[in-house]
């Protein structure tokens, strides 16, 4: 019998989207015949309050980092806004009753707290027991993702799910699988083959500079101080939405000394990462679990305060990366790992060590399987 399953996420060009697409593809992969809705639960219940909000949180990471700082996971701030998520949550129900009553789902899964959070309180107020599933793509867990009605907590790593115990999770409910991200991040390139495809020099050490899916980040500065650098070294850079930073990157390339392969939003991230032999990026959950999977050692600029402060912290702890405060230090940081083979080989290993391949695949098999765990 084919199963229902309801994927949820917030916010399309995110992280969290990015980890239903890689669920419901492998779920597909072990079972053809399942129907899957994904959908983005904000825009689902709020489509104005949602635009509102992202362009609050972007403009706050932008202009005023540390004012995130201070609101994320901070106590005072989740017990004073206890009151106002019930009431978001008590007007919402009605929309997930008319939602589930017609998709009859076997299984939710949710990879933000918000629709987490609003399905939970929907299983408690009407007594449904569909089995719900939570999965973090941050390796520090806030408090808002706690609730007694949810069935799973999947997580990136061991560190997390003791994070959540502390936090009053019954440690039955935890399942270290890891960050779920595309499969095809897993299948073995030939590094020089993928070079030679994308015109690169096959055997010159190659940096991924990426700022996320929305591009952000001083990728300008970055770019400027590795080319900077003695080192024999090549670039390859993904802008990807931010139209505005691919336009001016497009004339200042030409002027450079070393080669830059420049890209706006790429589809082929997977292939990129195969050709690099490092990444300079923002620590988002899902570009960190796909950048451990093709062993790449990461070099981390500027961290946003809040979860991708804590993903920094997570990784430098694992010695799996390096963070550079300044962004014109990077150039220098990437020539002294190119001068200490040893250090590149041993961030190599830790990256290959806290990797977790199969996070997706395990994910998609709790879906269908919630009982049988």
């Amino acid at each position: 019998m084919s199963k229902n399953i309801v994927l949820m996420y917030i916010s399309e060009i995110s992280g969290h989207h990015s980890a239903t697409i890689a669920i419901e593809k492998a779920i597909h992969s072990i079972s053809p015949s399942a129907k899957i809705l994904n959908i983005n639960a904000f825009n689902y219940t709020n489509p104005i309050t949602e635009k509102v909000i992202n362009r609050l949180y972007m403009s706050v990471i932008k202009a005023t980092p540390h004012v995130w700082d201070f609101l994320y996971d901070n106590p005072a701030i989740v017990k004073n806004v206890e009151k106002i998520k019930q009431a978001i949550h008590k007007f919402n129900s009605p929309k997930f009753k008319a939602l589930f009553d017609k998709y009859k789902p076997d299984a939710v899964c949710c990879t933000q707290a918000f629709p987490c959070g609003m399905v939970a309180d929907y299983k408690k107020n009407y007594g449904i027991d569909i089995p719900l599933i939570a999965v973090l793509t941050d390796y520090v867990p806030h408090s808002f993702w706690v609730y007694d009605d949810i069935n799973y907590y999947v997580v990136p790593s061991d560190e997390v799910g003791q994070r959540l115990i502390a936090k009053g999770v019954d440690p039955q409910k935890i399942k270290s699988f890891g960050i779920p991200f595309e499969h095809k991040f897993n299948q073995p390139f030939s590094k020089q083959a993928v070079r030679h495809k994308l015109g690169l020099a096959e055997n010159t050490f190659t940096a991924l500079v990426m700022g996320g899916g929305q591009g952000l980040g001083p990728i300008k500065t970055i770019i400027k101080s590795l080319d900077k650098t003695a080192a024999d070294l090549q670039q390859i850079v993904v802008c990807g939405t931010n139209k505005k930073l691919h336009k001016s990157l497009q004339k200042k390339i030409k002027k450079l000394n070393k080669k830059v392969l420049l890209y706006g939003y790429a589809n082929n991230v997977s292939e990129l990462m195969s050709a690099a032999d490092i990444i300079i990026t923002k620590p988002g959950g899902i570009t960190t679990a796909e950048a451990l999977a093709k062993k790449l050692p990461m070099v981390i600029v500027k961290p946003i305060p809040g979860q991708e402060a804590n993903n920094t912290a997570y990784l430098i702890a694992k010695k799996a990366a390096i963070k550079i405060d300044d962004p014109d230090e990077v150039g220098a940081a990437v020539s002294e790992i190119l001068a200490n083979p040893e250090k590149f080989s041993a961030m190599t290993e830790s990256v290959s060590k806290i990797a977790k391949p199969n996070a997706s695949l395990d994910v998609a098999e709790l879906l269908l399987n919630p009982s049988h765990v």
